[in-house]
């Protein structure tokens, strides 16, 4: 099974690096954030030329509310701000947007402008775009164990019939393929916690720059040296 000189059709990215970005300039973490935001938008516009036609990023983390209060009420001030600035680009440029990860720890006011996008791009037909916010690898398999358990006791579900094919039905990502390849920006080298099921045979890719300096052309390179991998998915090549 070997998809070798062959390009990923869905990339996850853990952005990281922002607030070691804004530190090397003396300025304060959530300016880092700030350029974060605004590199999203280069390389979303990136991908229908490297024929990558899902993207999910990792913005905030269930993991991320442990940061100081003025961060996380500044990164959601950010998020807000991002829908609203954005939402008529993603829609001229026909990107589906979608929303993964747990809402209800969210702003109303937040939420509403999610909801408001995924409704504004759902007819949309290039690039998916997939934001996960307030979103946890473990946190969403257990609230998809959660609902498959109540399906089970409400009598919809035999628990004989559950397989690997019908646990993802229950996951955020249902909708959407798995990831072929993460890369994960400023030199850390773990996965923390992003689509543990999802990417159980996806290539990685940890690399240096951070993430506000991920250029198009980077995310190109990156695109094209998965075109050299060879992906056996537990097989072995005769």
């Amino acid at each position: 099974m070997s998809h070798a000189k062959s390009h990923p059709h869905h990339v996850a990215i853990i952005m990281d690096g922002n607030g070691r970005w804004a530190q090397m300039r003396g300025r304060p973490r959530l300016f880092g954030h700030t350029a974060g935001a605004r590199r999203v938008k280069d390389i979303v516009r990136a991908c229908p030329d490297l024929g990558v036609k899902y993207l999910t990023i990792f913005a905030f983390s269930t993991e991320n509310w442990k940061r100081t209060q003025t961060e996380v009420a500044g990164l959601m001030r950010l998020f807000k701000r991002y829908i609203r600035r954005e939402a008529k680009a993603l829609f001229e440029e026909n990107v589906r947007v979608r929303f993964i990860g747990d809402r209800v720890r969210l702003e109303p006011s937040l939420v509403e402008l999610m909801d408001g996008l995924e409704l504004m791009t759902a007819g949309n037909t290039g690039t998916n775009l997939t934001i996960a916010l307030n979103y946890g690898g473990r946190d969403e398999v257990t609230r998809a164990a959660r609902r498959l358990a109540h399906d089970v006791a409400m009598g919809k579900l035999d628990p004989r019939a559950i397989t690997d094919d019908t646990f993802p039905r229950y996951l955020d990502t249902y909708v959407l393929p798995d990831p072929d390849l993460v890369i994960r920006t400023s030199g850390e080298a773990r996965i923390s916690n992003f689509l543990l099921w999802q990417s159980a045979y996806a290539e990685y890719e940890f690399i240096d720059t951070l993430w506000p300096d991920f250029t198009e052309a980077e995310f190109a390179k990156v695109i094209g040296r998965f075109g050299q991998r060879e992906r056996r998915f537990g097989a072995v090549t005769a």
